[in-house]
């Protein structure tokens, strides 16, 4: 069993993740439990914090139901240093696993994320898993998280003018999707954009499976 943990209160954010989990790794049995106590979406450090407590919670839960991997669904990767050593299996970010792809593919990538105020957050991941030289941008796209559960189409078409954007200025040839809720851009993208997308939720259901 791998188990993905949206840190958010939004389940139909956790169905859509979960959807994408099973559809990349077929052969791998994933369960998405949705952290009923974190806040609606994760926008910024305050909403990591808040949304901390519970997930950790349900990492021990889940860890202690023999969990073969778990899965932060937040591209915050929040509270994911602590998960790790809370937990006796392997946890991963759904942040950490598209960088980590992003690198293995492409000289150079850029992040379109959300909000702004999720840069710096993102920045900092980057860096502390080692993969700075690989950054070109994190691009904020200004599209709140739960709009992308509420307007879909246009939020969608925010986030590809901004890889389109990318894609002209930042001399790139892979582009992050920096949301779980992003999972249906790679889509909409399709035939507009030359360059390569990688989705956080996608990666990390490639890498858990493997373990």
């Amino acid at each position: 069993m791998i188990v993905l943990i949206n840190p958010n209160s939004t389940a139909s954010m956790t169905e859509a993740m979960l959807a994408t989990a099973k559809e990349t790794a077929p052969g791998a049995h994933f369960e998405g439990w949705t952290s009923n106590e974190g806040p609606p979406a994760i926008q910024g450090r305050a909403d990591g914090d808040a949304a901390a407590g519970p997930l950790l919670n349900l990492v021990t839960k889940a860890s202690a139901m023999n969990a073969k991997a778990i899965i932060i669904g937040c591209f915050d990767d929040t509270a994911l240093a602590e998960a790790q050593s809370t937990a006796t299996c392997p946890v991963i970010g759904i942040g950490q696993a598209a960088y980590h792809m992003a690198a293995l593919v492409g000289r150079r990538f850029s992040v379109v994320t959300t909000l702004a105020v999720s840069t710096p957050i993102l920045e900092e991941n980057i860096e502390a898993y080692g993969l700075s030289h690989h950054l070109a941008k994190v691009r904020a796209s200004d599209v709140p998280v739960l709009d992308l559960e509420h307007d879909p189409e246009a939020a969608v078409e925010k986030v590809v003018q901004e890889i389109l954007a990318a894609e002209r200025k930042d001399d790139v040839g892979t582009i992050v999707l920096g949301c779980g809720g992003m999972v249906g851009v790679a889509a909409s993208a399709a035939g507009r954009s030359k360059v390569r997308l990688i989705d956080g939720v996608r990666s990390a259901a490639h890498i858990a499976s493997s373990l």
